[in-house]
């Protein structure tokens, strides 16, 4: 790796960014503030995403570099705010992932993954500790900005932690009927607030199947999103290539194109 030419394109970067804020710079760029990017960094990282799961290294390269941009956008304000530069937030994460690896960068020694991930969370707590952050409840680690899917799953690892945990892959199939059951019974008693609160039980118990088998909700749900937008597409392509209307074709006609689709375009049978 060429570290020099590393240190030359990040300096650019910044560079650019401080034009792009400076007084003859971009009026969309200098109207920015730390909350109005947040769209942005969550598109931008949803893209990285994407770009993985379609296995194209090319988009990866090119999301990866927006994604990066957001950091050095918010790195700039922080600057121009006197809150913080993009060397402390580099400095932070470099000591951080020094102090979080003891078993690499100090003497202890750590034989298994398992071990890694329980001294990660006791230095976790230490630092809390020393900074002052308590906490309430165990649940409190848990980000309420990340999607409401990351948020179940992270939410029932937590209390699975202190045993709060079904014992059986079984039990959870029996919950998910359970709360499906539910959700039929609130529509036919066409109750709104019930249905909406039982699809969410609905929803939350789904997850908790995921998460038993090892699966998370959240990237499997992407993956399936990304298979039926490439799969409606070749229903697009097929109905053009007819001559024909989508909007006026019947049901049943566009079923067949997506059975073609679905024999037609590969995916990996480990993802779907």
């Amino acid at each position: 790796m060429d570290k020099e030419k590393m240190a030359e394109e990040l300096n650019r970067l910044v560079d650019i960014m401080e034009v792009l804020r400076g007084p003859n710079g971009c009026p969309w760029d200098k109207k920015q503030n730390y909350n109005s990017l947040e769209p942005y960094i969550i598109e931008e990282a949803y893209e990285v995403v994407e770009a993985l799961q379609r296995e194209d290294i090319t988009a990866l390269k090119e999301e990866l570099g927006d994604l990066l941009l957001q950091v050095i956008f918010q790195a700039q304000i922080g600057k121009e705010r006197d809150d913080f530069t993009l060397i402390d937030v580099l400095e932070g994460i470099n000591n951080k992932l020094i102090r979080r690896h003891p078993h690499v960068f100090q003497e202890k020694k750590l034989s298994s993954a398992n071990e890694v991930k329980h001294l990660w969370e006791e230095i976790k707590k230490e630092e809390k500790i020393e900074s002052g952050k308590r906490k309430e409840s165990i649940l409190d680690d848990v980000s309420q900005a990340q999607t409401a899917l990351n948020q179940a799953d992270e939410l029932q690892k937590k209390a699975a932690e202190v045993g709060f945990d079904w014992s059986d892959i079984k039990d959870v199939v029996c919950k998910i009927e359970e709360e499906l059951g539910e959700v039929t019974a609130a529509i036919e008693e066409n109750d709104k607030t019930a249905i909406s609160e039982e699809i969410g039980d609905l929803l939350f118990a789904v997850v908790n199947l995921a998460r038993f088998s090892h699966v998370n909700s959240e990237l499997a749900l992407l993956k399936t999103i990304l298979k039926f937008k490439d799969r409606f597409r070749y229903i697009e392509e097929r109905v053009k290539d007819k001559g024909a209307v989508l909007e006026k074709l019947a049901l049943d006609e566009l079923d067949e194109y997506w059975e073609e689709a679905k024999h037609k375009l590969s995916y990996n049978k480990e993802d779907y």
